[in-house]
């Protein structure tokens, strides 16, 4: 019996891992999701192109692969038939190699209206949602009034209804003003489209791919540090973005999962607001922004750059189990003189090295190490015997700062700019 990988992302999300997926394809026979929405978005190039995926799983562009929507995953109907469809325009069989898990939860139009009248009801103390729905349908989840896919089969008009006089009840209470008669004519013409999949009972079918010896990997969305229970709260998720969500949002039992492989980048972003120890808010961050094209790939939000930070880091690979680090954009960092690195914190005079509860900006000072950069342009190297000196020392202190091999290194935006490492 085949165990299932995870990969995930060890930050606050926009690592790269929808490259990486698509990268790591070719290794494995079925790519899963099991958590989040629509409002993470991973982004591909190859052939000159570029996609962006909201729901479905990065291993799609990669022939004859299963792909499986799971349990765990919120699903917008209108934008998955954008997403679909757009895919199905460029020749890729979609209807065949895609599953949708019948309890992944529907974002209903009156989710996305609750989204935006919960973040208006908190003025200043806004979280900085993307207003997908995606917090409200959660809720819902967990307060057991959700909708499912598996819904669209078994009375669903009924369970609509309800669902939606919930909501309608919740936003006069809220005094919030609304038209929805336009977007749910549009998110019931894409109900019809969604029905075409293979709608499945994804836990059984996933067990029994293990059964049967198939690879599988499970692809996270977001990062680690907008976990609900372990990233810097309230400034988080709805889901589990971390190495157990993908038993949650999959149905797989922990000795069934294998190698967990956790990808960062060389540097640091976060969208929104929220805590970030170790941002620049000046030239140089300026300079990651515009150098990695450091901008939301759904929102188009502009991300907040700085330093890589270790303590954070370190504080992921524990709760992942992190087995395998792969590192992203190591490129972005090719014209810098010298790179600092956060290796711990100093809070109200004392200096620790284990993340801490609160992490606010006024309290939480970082502790840098300054190292050499390689000023040179390492987008076209193809193996990592071109790798300058400098750039060596920086992989060698990051592998032991964080106790854990890095065996990728991307160099670049393109599938092709991906750098294997020698064991």
């Amino acid at each position: 019996m085949k165990k299932v990988d995870i990969l995930l992302g060890l930050q606050w999300g926009d690592e790269g891992k929808g490259k990486v997926v698509d990268v790591l394809t070719p290794e494995y026979d079925v790519v899963t999701r099991f958590q989040g929405g629509p409002n993470a978005g991973h982004t591909l190039e190859f052939d000159g192109k570029k996609y962006v995926l909201r729901s479905i799983p990065s291993g799609i562009f990669q022939g004859g692969k299963i792909n499986v929507i799971g349990n765990g995953v919120v699903l917008d109907p209108v934008l998955f038939k954008e997403e679909a469809v757009s895919l199905a325009a460029d020749g890729i069989d979609i209807l065949e190699r895609l599953y949708i898990s019948k309890k992944a939860h529907l974002i209903m139009p009156t989710h996305r209206i609750l989204d935006a009248a919960n973040e208006s009801a908190k003025g200043t103390g806004k979280i900085g949602t993307t207003g997908k729905g995606i917090g409200p349908t959660y809720t819902d989840k967990v307060s057991r009034n959700g909708l499912r896919v598996g819904d669209l089969l078994h009375d669903f008009d009924s369970k609509y209804a309800a669902a939606k006089l919930r909501h309608e009840n919740m936003l006069r209470a809220m005094n919030y003003g609304y038209n929805i008669a336009e977007s749910e004519r549009e998110w019931f013409g894409a109900l019809e489209y969604l029905k075409k999949f293979h709608l499945i009972d994804s836990e059984h079918v996933i067990n029994e791919f293990m059964l049967d010896d198939k690879r599988v990997l499970a692809e996270g969305a977001q990062g680690t540090m907008l976990d609900i229970d372990f990233g810097s709260y309230p400034y988080v998720t709805s889901s589990n973005t971390i190495s157990a969500g993908c038993c949650s949002g999959l149905g797989v039992a922990p000795r069934n999962i294998g190698d967990v492989f956790g990808i960062f980048k060389a540097y640091c972003t976060r969208v929104g607001e929220g805590p970030f120890p170790t941002e620049l808010k000046d030239e140089t961050g300026e300079l990651l922004c515009s150098r990695g094209h450091e901008y939301g790939s759904v929102t188009g939000r502009k991300r907040r750059c700085g330093w890589i930070d270790l303590v954070a880091l370190r504080y992921a690979i524990m709760i992942n189990g992190v087995t395998k680090l792969i590192m992203m954009k190591g490129d972005v960092l090719d014209t810098l003189e010298t790179i600092k690195a956060c290796v711990a914190y100093n809070i109200d005079g004392n200096e620790v090295d284990k993340f801490p509860f609160e992490v606010a900006e006024t309290k939480v000072e970082p502790v840098y190490v300054e190292l050499d950069g390689w000023q040179t342009d390492m987008t076209a190297m193809k193996s990592e015997d071109e790798f300058p000196e400098e750039f060596n020392y920086y992989l060698s202190f990051l592998e032991a700062e964080l106790g854990v091999p890095i065996v990728i290194v991307s160099v670049g935006p393109d599938r092709e700019q991906t750098i294997k490492l020698k064991d």
